[in-house]
């Protein structure tokens, strides 16, 4: 049986550091705590897990520190999760049981749910390198959004972390970061420079966003995943800077890349819809509906594209076109996605009045 070392940073996460600990401890065999400058009680909580619990000096670097941590482990794996990650007993009991089967593997990926609907269904989802065997060659790169090129032979699991952050408010520390990085004239991969330029855009910089956005699809370089993310944040900015025309570009931009996913047909449904041309917006929704869903190859998916988000939208289509049955009809798909949606329920409750008043 394979062993696993648990390399975790952390820095004033004791609301969530023993969840996430109570969840894994009976997978691992090793629990590393690395703390990059804790001011609360979080050090003292990870001290009831481990007693390797090591200071780090924060340096603006979340590669670096990541690096430290996974130095100190000495089992033959080394798995990473964030304080306020979340595995269930269900995929614990899935990890014990895949140390049984690591011979000859090098890197295990995993799903990792990050949105959710009302009953607690993933809706975003993506694999991530989770399990690195300590003898391969690993280095986390990247000072934000920090990953390992993961090489040798990959196993795609079908265990799952769930992200449950209890944050409010994110602050402008990655931008930040970023910032500082570009003033200093270290120079970006074209990873960085994509999530630097989605933290422009999140913080509504929407002009440099798209500055940035347009150096980076113009790099041959860069996974095809971001490039076509790329597009769809660079039509969001074009959105906002009234440039709807680019904005529809942007989106069809994304076709260089792979055939049309779901997500991409969705916003341009989204994009038709708000010029009122009710009959293109439910072309793309219904083609969103015929998309495949991607490989398994690490690929960010928007599970409700792939179903409720196309089939609600396709309701409000056919309403505004007068076709009520066939509005009713999308709007019972969707609710047997999520059949406890606000939206679905109030589209419910507005075809019954339809029906009580004789209107179809």
């Amino acid at each position: 049986m394979s062993t696993i070392s648990l390399c975790m940073i952390v820095k004033n996460e004791e609301k969530v550091l023993a969840r996430c600990l109570d969840g894994i401890k009976s997978a691992v065999d090793e629990i590393i705590i690395t703390d990059t400058g804790s001011t609360d009680k979080t050090k003292e909580t990870a001290l009831k897990y481990t007693d390797k619990v090591f200071d780090y000096k924060w340096n603006d670097d979340f590669s670096a520190a990541r690096n430290f941590s996974f130095s100190k482990g000495t089992c033959d794996f080394l798995m990473w999760l964030d304080a306020d990650d979340i595995i269930t007993p269900e995929n614990a009991e899935k990890l014990l049981e895949l140390k049984n089967r690591l011979n000859g593997v090098d890197a295990v990926m995993m799903k990792y749910n990050t949105a959710f609907d009302e009953n607690g269904s993933p809706t975003f989802s993506y694999y991530r390198e989770r399990l690195i065997r300590r003898s391969a060659p690993h280095k986390w790169r990247g000072r934000v959004h920090e990953a390992i090129e993961c090489k040798g032979n990959i196993l795609y699991s079908d265990i799952f972390i769930n992200h449950a952050s209890v944050k409010k408010e994110y602050g402008t520390r990655n931008l930040d970061i970023y910032e500082k990085q570009a003033a200093s004239g270290e120079k970006m991969k074209p990873r960085d420079v994509f999530y630097y330029a989605r933290e422009l855009y999140y913080h509504k910089r929407y002009g440099e966003a798209k500055e940035k956005l347009l150096v980076f699809l113009n790099d041959p370089n860069g996974w095809t995943e971001n490039k076509i993310e790329a597009c769809r944040i660079l039509s969001y900015c074009c959105r906002e800077m009234g440039e709807h025309d680019k904005a529809a570009e942007a989106l069809f931009m994304s076709f260089k890349y792979d055939m049309p996913r779901a997500e991409v047909c969705c916003d341009i449904g989204n994009h038709f819809m708000n010029l009122s041309d009710f009959e293109k917006a439910a072309f793309w929704f219904e083609l969103a509906l015929d998309c495949p869903k991607k490989s398994e190859n690490g690929g960010f998916t928007e599970l409700d594209a792939y179903g409720f988000l196309p089939c609600i939208q396709l309701c409000v289509c056919y309403d505004r076109l007068k076709n009520y049955a066939k509005a009713e009809e999308y709007n019972n798909r969707a609710g047997a996605a999520r059949p406890n949606s606000k939206a679905y329920l109030h589209n419910r409750d507005y075809f019954n009045d339809l029906h009580q008043r004789g209107i179809f």
